[in-house]
């Protein structure tokens, strides 16, 4: 059997006159008198090739009445297209039906509602729109890596299942084989003794914590993984399991952790423009109008950087009417950082420097006291899209604060070891994968980014 080509290699380096054989499913047909004409499509891109089918082909009469959706592989030669659009077309000598689709596939119309493929998300990889997305995520996928890489940065697994609540909300799916309709219990509370771990264990909601042991021994790490968090929301940019990117750095402060959270974001749009550039025109064209110079406004931009005090200030004497009050003391909602970042500044801004009462126990408490040396990086559009922090490295002052917050300290004495011995200034942030392919694609719901997307009461298909 001869070797298939991917059809984005043949529309780009085939010549006519040339053999070639491919195979993929048809989206649609065409068929007159003595001809048929199929689009076939890979998915190794946007584009389809006409496959010209005549009655020298000895199947011919099945070739034409061919169901939208069926596979079929093509042999044939090549040549140049008389219709616009194209430059080439594959004349069949031979058309192989591999899998047939009657009048039931659900795909027979060229646009259909997001609400709708949710509902047929098995079958939703296969239109254009949800190509293009989750080949740029794929692709996505791959730049995160080579820029870290290019970087030193070391890759490192962590735990999916873990005893310890990173962000100490209790939002942890619980991972047990205690039998569920007949639990041990001891006091009137569940003997986490006679499970597998011997002792509550969950899914992770966050990399950070072990990594910071890496970035403790490798200087610079990153993790880019799956994670958890049971959070019954049904808002369009929550899901119960999404992808974070979380690097750590070694002797680094504040100000480092934003340098790289600004080359991160700028490489990704600048990678998303030049490798992807074909389904960032569909985006354009069919998403988001204007998409692609909104991308490479941020590629090319230098990021601000705000105070929070001063974004406060900024917020309570802007003239415009908040759903949500702003005050000092009080957290930023979309529509606050929507406004730093569209209206005061006019692009993305980093706001620095929080109230501690409003963010997690192991960031670096500063010298007022008060506030804590985290960072939020703010994009036009979306608001929050990178969150990090400069990490607590002083031991008394991070016991303080895990007392003041309720976290057990029995629970991560290993975390506080690393704070005995050769502790340095550290810092790391956050990019959630999936709010990432979302920004670059102008896709509105979390859902429509997650190939297969989990959420309140949806664990399947």
């Amino acid at each position: 059997m001869t070797a298939r080509t991917r059809i984005n290699i043949l529309l780009a380096d085939g010549c006519p006159g040339g053999s070639a054989a491919i195979a993929g499913w048809v989206r649609t047909v065409r068929s007159g008198k003595g001809i048929t004409f199929l689009a076939l499509n890979d998915g190794s891109s946007l584009e389809c090739i006409q496959v010209v089918a005549d009655t020298g082909l000895e199947n011919f009469t099945v070739v034409s009445r061919l169901g939208t959706g069926s596979a079929v592989r093509v042999t044939g030669m090549l040549q140049e297209s008389p219709a616009s659009g194209q430059r080439l077309e594959l004349h069949a000598t031979e058309i192989t039906v591999i899998g047939s689709a009657d009048q039931d596939y659900p795909l027979q119309k060229k646009r259909h509602s997001f609400e709708f493929l949710r509902e047929i998300a098995h079958l939703r990889p296969r239109t254009n729109t949800f190509g293009a997305v989750f080949r740029t995520r794929s692709a996505l996928a791959q730049a995160v890596h080579r820029f870290f890489a290019e970087k030193g940065f070391m890759y490192v697994h962590t735990p999916i299942i873990t005893a310890n609540d990173c962000e100490g909300a209790g939002e942890l799916f619980r991972v047990t084989t205690l039998p569920l309709d007949n639990l041990p219990l001891t006091n009137g509370k569940v003997d986490f003794n006679a499970d597998f771990f011997g002792q509550a264990t969950g899914l992770t909601v966050s990399g950070q914590l072990e990594g910071e042991l890496f970035a403790l021994a490798f200087s610079d790490i990153y993790t880019f993984g799956p994670t958890f968090r049971a959070e019954n929301s049904n808002t369009p940019r929550h899901a119960a399991e999404f992808w974070m990117i979380e690097p750590e750095m070694a002797f680094a402060d504040l100000m480092a952790d934003a340098a790289l959270a600004e080359d991160f974001l700028r490489y990704l749009c600048s990678f998303a423009l030049e490798e992807c550039s074909n389904d960032m025109a569909f985006f354009d064209a069919h998403i988001e109008k204007g998409i692609i110079g909104r991308i490479r406004a941020v590629a090319d931009s230098s990021f601000a950087m705000m105070d929070y005090s001063e974004a406060i200030s900024r917020l309570e004497k802007a003239p415009v009417t908040f759903q949500y009050p702003v005050s000092w003391g009080l957290d930023l909602q979309t529509e606050h950082e929507r406004y730093l970042t569209e209206q005061v500044v006019g692009g993305p801004v980093f706001i620095v420097n929080y109230p501690k009462a409003i963010k997690a126990f192991y960031m670096r408490q500063n010298d007022d006291a008060r506030t804590v040396a985290a960072m939020d990086l703010l994009v036009p559009k979306v608001g929050e899209i990178i969150g990090g922090s400069q990490r607590e490295e002083r031991l008394d002052l991070l016991q303080q604060r895990m007392l003041e917050t309720g976290i057990n300290p029995e629970g991560l004495w290993w975390y506080l070891d690393s704070r005995r011995w050769g502790s340095c200034p550290h810092a790391g942030f956050g990019l959630g994968f999936e709010r990432l392919v979302m920004y670059i694609t102008g896709m509105e719901n979390i859902r429509d980014v997650l190939p297969f997307p989990r959420t309140p009461r949806h664990a399947g298909f």
